[in-house]
């Protein structure tokens, strides 16, 4: 009798499994990107003034048009859907980085105090009346202040940067601080502001929203550029400093970046708080821990 031996399939390489997960992550990428797609169609057309896919195309072809269905679309639904997901990507990509940063499945925006002083900023600029540069000025100068303070709290000796667990806490601490400051300006504030401080898209406007894409384009880039070495902070201290990577250096750029489009997130949009802490878990959830594929997603 022959035997019949069968040719054992060869094992698939590292490059044939690197071009396999890059597909994949491009596939997942295309899938989400058509999900957003499709509830911005369902958005613009939902609505108590019904209006269908031609009614839709009509009035971005013609803005100018002074139709109902073109106020509708260019005054109301498209600013509000733009700053959905300018604000929704903000927050998560600034959630993502300081999970990586902290190596906390828990941080957000507002763990050092980003989110609350920053709002501290925009709403002492809207009880002044400022106009939405200004808004948006205040609101980064004051996340940065927040920032400094946290910086100077956290230092456990003069001249010394604090651990990662002291930064944490003093982020707690000045978060309290600014809310209570918040309170103050609340307290002063008229109604309509005090609706604002709980987050709204209501106010959205395209001049606000070409007002604040400058910055936040910027500290997007930022994060995007530096995703991958954000693998690195996760690493014990001296194994992270042999690949010849300035740890602080990468830290606070890291912070001040995500601080930056936080800050021009809250300035529009008010405080909104969960985005940035449960979207980058879901992004994990599709496309594993490595930074590199969860902050594009």
């Amino acid at each position: 009798m022959h035997e019949s031996v069968v040719d054992p399939q060869p094992a698939p390489n590292s490059a044939d499994l690197a071009a396999e997960n890059r597909r994949r992550t491009a596939l997942k990428l295309l899938g989400i990107a058509a999900v957003i797609a499709a509830a911005a169609v369902f958005s613009l057309c939902a609505g108590r003034y019904g209006l269908s896919i031609a009614d839709i195309l009509d009035a971005l072809l013609h803005p100018n048009a002074g139709t109902a269905a073109s106020n509708v679309v260019w005054h109301v639904r498209l600013p509000r859907i733009l700053l959905a997901l300018l604000a929704g990507g903000g927050l998560a990509l600034s959630g993502a980085a300081f999970q990586a940063l902290f190596a906390n499945p828990l941080a957000a925006p507002d763990t050092l105090g980003v989110a609350t002083g920053a709002s501290f900023g925009a709403v002492l600029a809207i009880l002044f009346g400022l106009p939405a540069a200004g808004i948006q000025m205040g609101a980064v100068l004051s996340g940065a202040a927040a920032i400094l303070l946290v910086m100077l709290v956290s230092r456990t000796r003069p001249g010394e940067s604090g651990s990662i667990l002291m930064i944490v806490l003093s982020g707690m601490v000045v978060g309290a601080l600014f809310t209570a400051f918040v309170g103050i300006v609340k307290f002063a504030a008229d109604p309509q502001d005090a609706f604002w401080i709980m987050g709204s898209l209501t106010g959205a406007g395209l001049p606000q929203i070409l007002a604040c894409l400058p910055l936040l384009v910027i500290g997007s880039a930022v994060l995007l550029l530096l995703r991958w070495r954000l693998n690195i902070l996760a690493l014990p201290a001296d194994e992270a400093a042999s690949f010849g990577v300035n740890t602080q250096a990468l830290r606070w750029t890291v912070i001040l970046a995500a601080t930056v489009v936080t800050a021009s997130v809250v300035s529009i949009c008010g405080l909104i708080g969960w985005v940035g802490l449960l979207v980058p878990h879901a992004a994990r959830m599709l496309f594993g821990s490595a930074n590199e594929r969860v902050l594009p997603a």
